[in-house]
Formats: C-alpha cells, structure tokens, sequence
C-alpha cells in the first residue's frame, strides 16, 4: 500500500504531527520568538513578488518538517503533476481540472483527450481581445448607432464573484468612462438597483451561463432582454445589446444573441476556477485586452512557482500546510483574510466560495465518510475597517482565528501621511495579536487593579502576513493563484475532490419543484414537511 492510499489519520506524519502538537501546543509565540532572535527572518518565503512572513505562526522547524512530510505521504506530487498534465482529477465528473491552461503561454502545451486545448484557449482570448477593443474605441455601436457607456455583467457564483472582485481590484486601471454593474441574486431589488440610471440604448449586457439554462441567471437575462426592448423596441437589437459566455449555441441563438458573439469556455474549467477565462470578459473590458494578459501572466507565474518550487519554499504549500495544522490540530473552525488595500474590499468574498465550496465536502475521493475536519469558514473585510468591527473577537475572544494580513508596500493613491498609517496598522495589528500584553505591563501601566483582566491580550494568536510592491492586473493573478494552489493542496492532504460541487445541487432542484407551488392560481397539493407546507400556504396568502 503507497503511503497516499493511507487513511490521513494512520498516516506517520499525522500521527507525528498529533504527538508534536501535544508537546507544543501551550508554547507562546513570545518565547519562540525570545528563543530565536533571527525568526523573523527565517520564517520567510519569497516568490513571483509576494513575500510571505509565516514566523508569526505557533509552529517550530519541526512542525514545518512534519507538516512537509505529511505533504509528501499524501502524494502532493504526484497528484499536482496528474492536474498539470491534464489528468480526470475531478473524478466525480470525470473532468481535468486545468485552469492553469486559461493562463498558460502561445506555444506550450496541454492534452485533454488527445487535443491540445492551449490554441484554443488563446483563440477565444483572441476573439474577446478584437471585441473588447471595438467597444472600447467606440467603434462598436449600439442598435440605434449610440456607443456602449455601460456594461451589466449577469451570472452567480464563479460568472459574479470572480469578475466583480476583479473589476473592484482593477478599477485604478479601468477605462473610467464605461460604468460596469454586476447583477447575480435573483431578487428583483439586484437588477433594478444595477439598472435603473442606464440607459439602454448606451449599455451591454454578458450574460455568463455555461449552458444558458442556470435558473437564476437566466431569469435576470429575459429580465434585462425585456428591460432593453422597453426602450430598442426591435427584436434585432438584441445582437448589438447582448453578448454570451457559454457553450450552449442553440439557446444562445434562440434568446437572440449572435452567435459571433458568443465565448466559450470547457468542461474542465470549473465555475469558481473561471475569472481568467472568458467570463472574465467584463475584466477585459474595464482594464483592455493588454491589463487581462498582464494578469493571466500573473497567474501563470505563481502557477510555475506552485509547479517547480520545492515544497518548503513554496508559498501556496506553506499556507495550506499551516490552515491544515490549524484546522486539525487546534480544531480552528476560520481563517480571516484581512487585505489593506480598499481595492481588495471583494477578495474575502471571492475567496469564500473559491475555498469553501472546493473543500467543504465530508467524504473522501472514494465515498467514505471523512474522521476530520475539512475547509475552514473564509471571511473578512478589508483594513481599519475591519479593526474597528471584528477584531476585538479576534484579539480577546475564545476562537483561536488564524489571520491573513495582505499589505502593499505602495500605494496606487497617494495621499498625505494614509499610506504609511495603514501599513502602521498592519505590522501593529500582526504584533499584537501574536505577543499581546501581559497583565504585568498593563500594571506596570498603571491600570487600576479591576480594569487589569481587561486590557490584558493573551496573544499567541497566529498570522501570516503577505507584503508587496503594489496592486497590479499581475498580482491580482499571482493572489488567486496562490489561493487556487492552495485550496488544491489542502484537498489533497484531506483526500477529497477540490473540484465538484455537489453541495449546491439539492436546494436548487427543491426550489424548481417549490416555485410552481407559489405562483398558481389555485391551491396546490403540497407534499413537503409540516413547515415548508405551512410557510408556502403563508406566504401565498400575503404575497
């Protein structure tokens, strides 16, 4: 038996690792630190411009090594290697999982089922790039000859959250006189909200749906469709107004989008792994065809770095490695993701379904019910905000929450003394939540006796923080890479499919079977539990 085929909990890095928790476990960060005056230097790693500080993390050189070896006897290797080849990693859908092909440079290669799909990843990029230039430029008009002002993106889930977070990420480098909206909840109050100040004649609508039947985006694209013909009148507007990103060309035809402008994307794309396909095409239209490439090269460096690196210098290893030391070891139930960069105010957010709806399974790769806790809950906010909201919990609460701190060493708006006060907080709130303060130094303060309990912070409290230059199209890729990476391998370890999403089916289908029983004249014959029955008899007596 090879040492990945292993339950993880027999396996002798975790058993290692369990005894060398016991051993350290009570050890505080401050005497890690007082025990080794250069560990703030060590514990460091290096790549494509992202410098990770890991030292604040309850960890010793001997925990890196367990965890490292924990990594090599799940068959991290092996399994990396089989997703860059192209192998049916995704073995519930029998799919390649190959988003690293969305980014991978003119001229290398990659074969899924005797094709190489990287011509065919760069010829949709080709054919979004000649189309995002036209409306750009102006050149594309609209129906009644007006040039495009705005652009409503329609999807949910990975054809929403992946753009949205670019588009606020990118913004300093967006075409500023397109405005851009974002519509995904099927709640009527989200298109009304994103439409009501545009005008029809000037907007453009991509309607992101892989087969163009997903319930909720589809009913926000008649939505939009009815909205633009109120003011267009003729069906032949539609092909100047609407753009697709799908596969499904009948229906694509059919809602009366030309199919010239339709964009695809491949099976083993994976909704939440898409920002950088052609559902990135609201992307490309804020920051232009040359701002997406710059951040597919992003990408593509972190993802040489996550391929070739060895495991104890590579960021995206290092980070899963430490949220399974914490999630299993100090059963932590979150990870805090904590950007200090405004632009980033939607990172936690994309972050959250691309973690937890990759990892939030229960059962193994092959069916059998999991003795360990998997995906960790992804929240934040980003900066002083979040310090003036959530960080008390954090700093002197029950919950052990490891903290991600993403800092920039410039920034893109330059303004009096702010940059340096936000770079002020980042150190300070990581120093502080790693050393705290003794009751000691509080009385030593002064502080009377009564008061001393609460002003003391135990600390300890772990943090990585992540420093760089500054926020690029590049970078941007380079983060979602590594969080990308780093999902991956902590699915490995845990020896579940990263890349199915069985989770989100069941709700979905009840509600198809629960609608029809809301809008009929007539009483319907309801068949659910005692208090669907009665919320739905409730709620079509007040609707």
């Amino acid at each position: 038996m090879s040492a990945s085929t292993i339950p993880l909990t027999e396996r002798p890095a975790w058993k290692a690792l369990a005894a060398h928790h016991q051993t350290i476990h009570g050890t505080h960060l401050r005497e890690l630190f007082a025990a080794d005056p250069k560990r703030g230097e060590r514990l460091t790693a290096e790549a494509a411009g992202i410098f990770l500080d890991y030292s604040k993390n309850r960890i010793t050189d001997e925990t890196v090594k367990l965890l490292i070896q924990l990594a090599e006897e799940s068959g991290l290797k092996d399994r990396a290697a089989a997703m860059f080849r192209g192998d049916k990693i995704n073995i519930t859908e029998n799919r390649a999982v190959l988003h690293v092909a969305l980014r991978a440079p003119k001229g290398s290669s990659i074969i899924v089922d005797g094709v190489d799909v990287v011509p065919q990843v760069h010829d949709v990029l080709d054919r979004m790039s000649e189309f995002a230039n036209r409306v750009r430029s102006g050149e594309w008009k609209g129906y009644t000859g007006k040039p495009i002002r705005n652009v409503v993106n329609i999807g949910i889930g990975g054809s929403d959250l992946g753009p949205v977070m670019a588009y606020e990420a990118l913004k300093h480098y967006s075409k500023r006189e397109l405005t851009f909206r974002f519509v995904s909840n099927v709640d009527g109050t989200d298109f009304h909200e994103a439409t009501r100040d545009l005008d029809p004649e000037e907007t453009l609508v991509i309607v992101s749906s892989k087969t163009f039947t997903t319930q909720e985006t589809m009913t926000n694209a008649h939505t939009a469709r009815t909205w633009a013909l109120h003011t267009l009148k003729h069906q032949a507007a539609i092909a100047r107004h609407f753009v697709a990103v799908s596969t499904n060309a009948a229906e694509v035809t059919k809602f009366g989008i030309d199919t010239a402008n339709m964009f695809g994307f491949w099976d083993w794309v994976g909704g939440r792994y898409s920002m950088d396909s052609a559902i990135g095409l609201s992307t490309m239209l804020a920051v232009g065809p040359e701002g997406f490439r710059e951040m597919l090269a992003g990408f593509h460096e972190m993802d040489e770095h996550f391929r070739t690196a060895p495991l104890g210098q590579n960021l995206p290893v290092l980070m899963a490695l430490l949220n399974i030391w914490y999630t299993n070891f100090f059963d932590a139930a979150t990870v805090a993701v904590l950007p200090y960069d405004q632009y980033l105010k939607r990172f936690p957010a994309y972050l959250q379904q691309l973690t937890m709806e990759s990892n939030g399974k229960s059962v193994t790769l092959d069916g059998q019910s999991v003795s360990y806790q998997t995906a960790p809950i992804y929240w934040g906010e980003p900066g002083t905000n979040g310090q003036h909201s959530f960080y008390q919990l954090i700093h002197q609460g029950t919950k052990l929450i490891p903290c991600d701190f993403l800092a920039f060493a410039k920034s893109l708006n330059p303004l009096g003394r702010h940059h340096d006060l936000l770079m002020a907080n980042v150190f300070a709130q990581a120093e502080a939540l790693a050393f705290g303060k003794t009751a000691e130094q509080v009385k030593a303060e002064g502080v009377a006796s009564p008061l001393i309990p609460h002003k003391t912070f135990e600390g300890n409290r772990p943090s990585n923080t992540l420093l760089m230059d500054k926020l690029t199209p590049a970078i941007v890729g380079k983060l979602v890479a590594l969080y990308e990476h780093s999902v991956f391998v902590q699915g490995v370890i845990w020896n579940i499919d990263s890349f199915d999403q069985w989770g989100v089916e069941l709700g979905k289908v009840l509600a198809q079977k629960i609608a029809p029983e809301l809008e009929g004249e007539a009483e319907p014959a309801l068949a659910h539990d005692s208090s669907t029955n009665n919320l739905i008899r409730r709620y079509r007596g007040r609707k």
